[in-house]
């Protein structure tokens, strides 16, 4: 009898943290994107998870630790948004439809829950190696993502396009977010989908 409920004790205790741990990703993921790197505090990231600065170690090694968990789990949020994006259309507007909605006005304004790649790209290279590579893998996701919405995926032309797809939807969402003049920002979206638009649509 002692044995189960010691047992049933450590699946408690084991459960809460793993919803402790869920909780400050959740929240450091949420951060990085509204805050940058550099903005992002352990002792903010515990309060807004509803916990003690003091129980950050029982989670992770060190603050490098929990941003590349955050980086991970920004870029995996962001995938998945765009995964269902895709599915919800026919497979012939997948890629138009992925690129409207990365260039909309609502995803420009959705700092916090977008695309951390658009967010923090221009700090990444400042970031540590364990950093850069969580966000690399995912980086690499999206690449893919896109590429397999081409006719010809699997093709050498396929992936190069992604590249190339890719690299405009976040360098122009960054210029959009940047600049101060509305109509500006808007312009920059809409000559961007012309750009990428393929051929006849």
């Amino acid at each position: 009898m002692m044995v189960v409920m010691r047992k049933e004790k450590t699946n408690a205790r084991t459960a809460a943290k793993e919803a402790s741990h869920e909780r400050i990703v959740q929240a450091a993921a949420r951060a990085i994107r509204r805050s940058g790197y550099d903005g992002t505090g352990v002792a903010d990231i515990m309060k807004e998870a509803g916990l003690t600065h003091g129980a950050f170690y029982a989670h992770f090694e060190s603050r490098e630790a929990m941003l590349a968990e955050a980086a991970d789990r920004a870029g995996a949020e962001a995938n998945a948004a765009a995964a269902r994006i895709v599915a919800a259309v026919p497979p012939e507007q997948s890629l138009q439809a992925l690129m409207q909605i990365y260039l909309s006005k609502e995803h420009l304004v959705a700092i916090e829950t977008g695309c951390p790649v658009s967010a923090l790209g221009s700090e990444m290279p400042r970031q540590s190696p364990e950093v850069r590579r969580a966000a690399t893998l995912r980086i690499k996701e999206m690449i893919d993502l896109v590429a397999r919405q081409s006719p010809d995926w699997g093709q050498p032309g396929a992936h190069e396009r992604a590249l190339v797809t890719v690299a405009t939807m976040v360098g122009t969402l960054v210029l959009a977010r940047a600049v101060d003049d509305a109509a500006l920002s808007d312009s920059l979206c809409s000559a961007a989908l012309k750009s990428l638009a393929p051929s006849g649509a």
